[in-house]
């Protein structure tokens, strides 16, 4: 019987194993009841033809009287496939007309398999045809052992031509069923797929936007919480803020690129460890105070191990802006190849609720990059000050 698949998508997908006779066999369409019909009429009629010279009247009825019977069991034989098989059989030792029904009945037996139930019906077959001969005997002498001969051969050939048939329904059967297991897989696979793609491009919207909207905040809270700015200043002010703006325009074209694939849209180069200094240096030009270091030796960072940990770093940026503004924040880095690279980032806990809107989702995209690069990351508040501590190995 089916089970359940193992791996990615257990108790997702069903499994294809061995089905049971009512799950591979066909339904029976009316053609299909026709041509079993006719055939039962054919093994009936050549039956018949080999007594019919013998038949008195009382033999006659005695036919009619078993064979009518065999004749409506047989379309019960999906349902009760032993017990209309035996009655059929039955009903064929005094009757030529019950042969064809029990020819049938025995085929659709043996097509399911059941080696018990084949090999009882196949004795019975032999037995009933022994009586068949008594009950209506050759003209012609006929020795023992070549009538046994010949019903045990006519019996082996009838089951043999129903076990075939219910082997080739079985593997047309596992065949479609795989083929629908593999369609089901494959959906699993494009959505699984497009959730993990989704997830991808909302932590890099995260990352890359909040960064820069922290510095729109942060310089228009400045703005306008001073009122005596000269107009230099101000337009000053202004113009940081308009070319964050625009910063942001260019991140978030460069995110959603990945959304149109094959149009020619041009990405620009993720960040990488080299981009820590100006990343830092981009800070401090907007009004934030950071004491910065970094230590690796000369070993250069891999790629996505510096990806990782410019949006550790980027992260940490912005909750100092978002929830400590004009607070001195305090950025070490260190690390090798062998013992992998710790970062630290500690800033003074805020006053109150932060100005700027956030979802809380930043320490959670930073926990699940950190996960995925082979590292764990810890955030805390101490002392008045709030710690995020993250580890990645060196080769990420």
């Amino acid at each position: 019987m089916p089970g359940t698949t193992r791996g990615p998508y257990a108790g997702l997908v069903p499994d294809v194993g061995r089905p049971s006779p009512e799950e591979y066999q066909p339904p029976l369409t009316p053609w299909s009841h026709t041509w079993r019909a006719l055939l039962m009429v054919v093994v009936s009629g050549f039956v018949w033809a080999t007594i019919a010279q013998r038949m008195t009247p009382e033999r006659f009825a005695l036919d009619v009287a078993l064979g009518v019977p065999a004749v409506a069991l047989v379309w019960f034989r999906r349902r009760r496939p032993m017990t209309v098989a035996v009655l059929t059989l039955l009903c064929s030792a005094g009757s030529a007309t019950a042969a064809g029904p029990a020819a049938l009945a025995s085929v659709s037996l043996s097509s399911r398999r059941v080696w018990p139930q084949v090999v009882a019906i196949g004795l019975l077959n032999v037995g009933v045809a022994t009586v068949f001969l008594r009950v209506h005997p050759a003209q012609e002498t006929q020795t023992w052992w070549v009538a046994l001969g010949t019903n045990i051969a006519f019996t082996a050939g009838m089951l043999a031509v129903g076990m075939y048939l219910g082997s080739r329904r079985e593997l047309l059967w596992t065949l479609r069923a795989r083929a629908e297991r593999a369609e089901a897989e494959q959906e699993l696979r494009a959505g699984q797929s497009r959730l993990e793609e989704r997830g991808r491009i909302a932590r890099e919207m995260h990352d890359v936007l909040a960064h820069r909207i922290s510095q729109i905040s942060m310089r228009a809270g400045a703005l306008a919480y001073r009122d005596d700015l000269p107009p230099d200043d101000l337009r000053e002010g202004v113009g940081v803020i308009r070319d964050a703006a625009n910063q942001a325009l260019d991140d978030l074209r460069g995110v959603l690129g990945v959304l149109r694939d094959g149009e020619g849209v041009l990405h620009a180069p993720q960040p990488t460890y080299a981009d820590l200094d100006e990343l830092v240096d981009e800070a401090r030009r907007a009004g934030l105070r950071v004491d910065w270091t970094a230590d690796v030796g000369d070993e250069p960072v891999p790629d996505a191990t510096g990806r990782t940990l410019y949006r550790v770093v980027q992260e940490g940026i912005t909750n100092a802006r978002k929830h400590a503004p004009g607070a001195e924040v305090s950025i070490a880095l260190h690390g090798s190849p062998d013992a992998g690279i710790d970062v630290a980032v500690l800033n003074p806990l805020g006053f109150g609720p932060s100005a700027a809107p956030g979802a809380g989702l930043g320490l959670v995209g930073l926990a699940e990059r950190a996960e995925l690069a082979g590292g764990r990351i810890e955030h805390r508040a101490v002392g008045g000050r709030f710690e995020l501590r993250c580890w990645i190995p060196w080769a990420a």
